[in-house]
């Protein structure tokens, strides 16, 4: 029995010699930083209205963009058969070069997907056959690359709301809740797993950073946050109101409820920009309350959140007050992904603590 078990010593120390945490920290870091990319690139993909420009999901050949006049022209035909095409572009209609600029935007935003793909995929076969994952992390691994799998199938099930549609000239605001929400969730796997291996480099001994209760009520308070932004912007909510703090003049917008208190708690625009508007104070009173948790034992976390999510309130009262300017509102949803990563940050600081 003392053999074995020194042979198992042993085994487990040879394993422990081939890890490399920093290493894959930092990878998992350069690939969180590509999803807040693509986030961004998502929100002008939804704001310039350019999701449903390219109609069909090629894997391969829809890595290349047109590159003649001929495959422009087939291109643009096939987005003309779209309801939003027919029910939006007017009596003037849209021109070539118009739809030049919502086909980059939607072409851009598949690539950077596919990008990530292969950001994680090429390093994780890598380390793999290296074994120079940490005992217990390759689970962790490899549900996140499901996770980007999932992701572009789900994106591509988003678009085909609105491709398919007769009389829709979106794609569904809850499909696109679930894509968006999808990769914010990626994108805490990959901070909260960095944060892990980071601590794991300095300690061979550590053990993850577990998860607190009190960091999962913030959690799930900016969850709400998050998915009522989702909302908002697949509903084209943001323009409901261009005043703040009230809402054309009222401080209550009306709501029809006729429909069910369901139906229109998820699908009336100016119900839903007013819940992200005032459910954003019940999320910051959350948010103040993890960073004060963490200022003794984790000051830059805490720095990050009250920076993070004083900046993202600035940019959405000036998203509704300039009318949704795209590069504001751009910026307010780049700040949102920023949030996350901050508040996840201090949430494994917590946990660490707590442990």
């Amino acid at each position: 029995m003392a053999t074995s078990a020194s042979v198992s010593n042993l085994f487990r120390a040879a394993a422990a010699s081939r890890a490399r945490p920093l290493a894959i920290a930092r990878w998992l870091e350069i690939v969180a930083l590509l999803v807040v990319l693509i986030v961004v690139v998502g929100g002008i993909t939804r704001l310039t209205e350019s999701g449903l420009s390219i109609t069909e999901w090629n894997v391969v050949s829809g890595i290349l963009p047109p590159l003649t006049e001929a495959a422009w022209q087939a291109e643009f035909a096939k987005y003309r058969l779209t309801a939003e095409y027919r029910i939006e572009s007017g009596p003037a209609g849209m021109d070539l070069a118009a739809f030049k600029f919502i086909f980059f935007w939607e072409w851009f935003h598949r690539i950077l997907g596919r990008v990530i793909g292969l950001a994680f995929l090429l390093p994780l076969i890598a380390f793999a056959a290296l074994r120079a994952i940490p005992t217990g992390y390759g689970w962790r691994l490899l549900a996140m690359f499901a996770l980007i799998v999932g992701q572009g199938a789900l994106g591509w099930y988003m678009v085909s709301s609105g491709v398919g549609a007769t009389n829709l000239t979106d794609v569904s605001h809850f499909r696109l809740a679930a894509h968006l929400l999808t990769a914010l969730f990626l994108l805490a796997g990959l901070v909260w797993t960095a944060r892990d291996l980071r601590v794991l480099a300095r300690d061979p001994a550590a053990r993850p950073a577990p998860l607190t209760a009190g960091a999962a009520l913030v959690a799930g308070v900016l969850f709400v946050q998050l998915l009522l932004g989702a909302f908002v912007a697949g509903l084209n909510a943001g323009h409901a109101a261009s005043d703040w703090p009230l809402m054309n003049g009222r401080l209550v917008p009306e709501a029809d409820f006729s429909d069910g208190v369901l139906f229109t708690l998820f699908n009336d625009p100016f119900l839903l920009h007013f819940l992200h508007r005032w459910w954003a104070w019940i999320a910051v009173a959350a948010l103040v309350w993890l960073a004060r948790a963490v200022r003794k034992t984790a000051r830059l976390e805490s720095v990050l959140v009250h920076t993070a999510f004083g900046t993202m309130v600035l940019l959405g009262i000036a998203t509704v007050m300039s009318g949704v300017s795209l590069w504001i509102a751009a910026a307010h949803q780049l700040v949102g992904a920023l949030t996350v990563v901050a508040t996840v940050r201090a949430m494994h600081a917590l946990g660490r603590t707590a442990r």
